[in-house]
């Protein structure tokens, strides 16, 4: 799981060197990047390489175009970005990594955020044209992030209103991606990574059966839950760290193990 790439420093952020050094890594060690499709047939039993991977972004940022893309495109690579379809704007593609010397300035996250809230979106995330240049690329495919990105278990004055609020998101995102990019998959990434019961079954209403959460201690098997896909954040590493975090997370005794002293701690440091 990512967020940005790019050289401005701050929280959820990997530089493009050791971005590159990441895909570098799994396209020299022989992994194959799925897709979306592929990875749901690997839940339902389907055959996948033996060295499979699934690399997502969330919310569609600046420097995913930017930066990530000439990289996943100059190795081959391939990601699932989900959308926060209301924040992608109109306009002309901007100058990529390689491709020019003028980039477009690219805040960090905290400015980022700040920004977003103040209304000012265009310096910040994406653009229609980008995104679609992306997926003509093949470096890119695109799902849903919600058409806002509100908690609104946080803000809402009642659980009603709560209810209402992300069914409307549900639609207006899918509306929104039917628009723009004539169809919309099964693939559902929770805002923050807040989801609960009763989130489920709304977002299976509308259309949703893969669920992308933010919890990265449990694995993803043959067979497994649909609704709740296990990720991993990545760190600003090299590819050593990738793969070391990588093959302990995953590996069918020791993945289990390190998995759950992964959780035990996150809760004792919650606790404390």
């Amino acid at each position: 799981m990512y967020h940005h790439v790019s050289p401005t420093a701050g929280i959820i952020t990997t530089t493009p060197q050791n971005f590159e050094s990441q895909i570098a890594g799994l396209a020299r060690h022989g992994y194959h990047a799925l897709t979306a499709d592929e990875f749901a047939g690997f839940l339902a039993g389907q055959p996948v390489p033996d060295k499979s991977v699934m690399i997502t972004f969330d919310d569609g940022y600046l420097d995913n175009w930017v930066y990530a893309h000439p990289i996943l495109k100059k190795y081959g690579m391939k990601a699932s970005l989900f959308l926060i379809t209301g924040l992608i704007g109109d306009g002309p593609a901007r100058p990529v990594q390689g491709q020019a010397t003028d980039l477009p300035a690219i805040a960090g996250h905290m400015q980022a955020k700040a920004m977003l809230a103040a209304g000012t979106t265009d310096p910040v995330m994406l653009r229609w044209s980008e995104v679609l240049a992306m997926r003509e690329a093949n470096t890119f495919e695109f799902h849903c992030h919600t058409h806002t990105h509100t908690r609104w278990d946080l803000i809402a004055p009642t659980r009603e209103a709560c209810i209402e609020n992300m069914k409307q998101e549900f639609s207006d995102s899918r509306a929104c991606l039917q628009e723009r990019l004539g169809g919309v998959s099964e693939h559902f990434c929770w805002p923050q990574g807040y989801f609960d019961p009763e989130y489920i079954e709304l977002a299976q209403a509308a259309g949703f059966k893969y669920l992308y959460t933010t919890i990265a201690h449990d694995q993803n098997l043959v067979g497994s839950d649909p609704a709740r896909i296990f990720r991993f954040a990545v760190r600003n590493r090299r590819f050593s760290w990738l793969w070391q975090r990588t093959w302990l997370a995953t590996h069918p005794v020791i993945g289990p193990i390190y998995n759950r002293w992964k959780s035990w701690k996150k809760a004792k440091r919650t606790k404390a």
